[in-house]
C-alpha cells in the first residue's frame, strides 16, 4: 500500500485531462490504473469497471492503498475513483484541480461517497 501511495504523490499537481493516462494528463480512473501499473497491478480502465471488480469496504474499515468510489458526480452511477491513504483522506484526479488530495468529510465528498 505504501508503495502505491508514494507513486501516487508522485504525481500530485499533473492536470486533469479527460481519457488521460499518462502524467502529461490523468483522468480519474486513468490515474488509478497507472498508479496501480507501476506496482504490477492491472484494472481495468474505466470508473464502472474499476468498481466491479473490487469488494466492498466499508467507509469505516477503509485501509490506505484501498480505491474510494463516489456516484452521481457528472453522470448517474459510480462516476469518481481515487486512492484512499489514509487519515480520511484519499489522492485523485479531480476534474477540476487535477491531481490532489482531498478530504472525504468534507460536504461534497460525504454526499456523493
Amino acid at each position: 500500500a505504501q508503495k502505491i501511495i508514494s507513486e501516487a504523490k508522485m504525481h500530485l499537481g499533473v492536470p486533469y485531462l479527460w481519457g488521460g493516462t499518462t502524467p502529461k494528463g490523468f483522468d480519474c480512473s486513468g490515474y488509478v490504473q497507472s498508479v496501480f501499473a507501476k506496482n504490477g497491478i492491472t484494472l481495468p480502465r474505466t470508473t464502472t469497471e474499476q468498481y466491479k471488480i473490487g469488494t466492498y469496504v466499508s467507509k469505516s474499515k477503509l485501509q490506505p492503498g484501498d480505491l474510494v468510489f463516489l456516484q452521481n458526480t457528472y453522470r448517474e452511477g459510480i462516476s469518481h475513483v481515487g486512492i484512499y491513504i489514509g487519515d480520511g483522506k484519499m489522492i485523485h484526479a479531480s476534474s477540476s484541480k487535477g491531481v490532489v488530495i482531498s478530504d472525504l468529510s468534507s460536504s461534497y465528498y460525504l454526499d456523493h461517497y
